[in-house]
């Protein structure tokens, strides 16, 4: 590692390497910080993409579901630049799920949901917090839904569920965590069409809710990058249990 990048900060983005994750590697590159590009598919062809200099990205291989995989993601992070500042829950099971009436969810559905998109942020989160307690500070950001909060959209009771679970675990988080200096909080993104997402395969839904916001336009991933940037920085040294709803104005909080 070259001197220049031993101070710089180190930020974790779970679902790394595609779609928001990938805005997320990006933006943080840009703004200074050292990425860990984390997926349970092969992360290296994005962080190599997303920088010319090998120091600032670590690609790593993670499955957020299992805890020895965590646990062996935060140790090579702590072994290859020797902090962890900031983690960003960004890895879900989303754009793989088929729309399908309650009663017609597998348990095994409705299983790897909540393995992925809820055990896998608590997992996540207990594989930094011995780095960033002995730092004595850290910045958590969870990942929730306007499918939550819009009252819940047919057909994606296990999803929505998921998303409702994570609002509960940025809060829980926020209180336990505040005496160490480590802020926990939420992004809540309206549909985001990228490539390979839910509503490619349904292009109507993404136009009909581009509609309804008050900023008429579909979201970018790039739209969620200022978010993440204000809660990861100095700015935001006051602010936990929050969660920020990042939707063009579609519904207000």
């Amino acid at each position: 590692m070259t001197p220049e990048h031993d101070d710089a900060p180190v930020a974790i983005v779970t679902g790394g390497s595609g779609g928001i994750g990938r805005a997320y590697v990006r933006g943080l590159l840009e703004a200074g910080y050292r990425v860990v590009v984390a997926d349970i598919a092969d992360p290296a062809p994005d962080a190599h993409a997303a920088s010319t200099d090998a120091d600032q990205t670590l690609p790593l291989r993670v499955d957020v579901s299992d805890r020895h995989s965590t646990e062996a993601m935060a140790e090579t992070v702590l072994a290859s630049f020797g902090r962890i500042d900031l983690l960003i829950n960004n890895a879900a099971y989303f754009s793989a799920i088929v729309k399908k009436p309650l009663e017609d969810i597998s348990v095994e559905e409705w299983d790897l949901a909540f393995a992925v998109n809820v055990r896998g942020a608590w997992l996540c989160a207990c594989a930094v917090l011995p780095a960033m307690k002995r730092q004595g500070h850290g910045r958590i950001i969870n990942t929730s839904s306007m499918t939550f909060h819009g009252g819940g959209i047919t057909g994606f009771a296990h999803y929505a569920s998921t998303k409702a679970a994570i609002v509960g675990l940025t809060r829980s988080m926020a209180r336990e965590l505040g005496d160490f200096g480590i802020t926990v909080n939420t992004i809540s993104p309206d549909y985001i069409a990228h490539a390979g997402g839910l509503f490619d395969r349904q292009p109507e839904m993404a136009s009909n809710l581009a509609a309804q916001r008050s900023i008429k336009r579909e979201g970018t991933p790039e739209d969620l990058v200022g978010a993440v940037l204000f809660l990861a920085g100095p700015g935001a040294d006051f602010v936990t249990g929050q969660d920020i709803w990042v939707n063009g104005g579609r519904i207000f909080g």
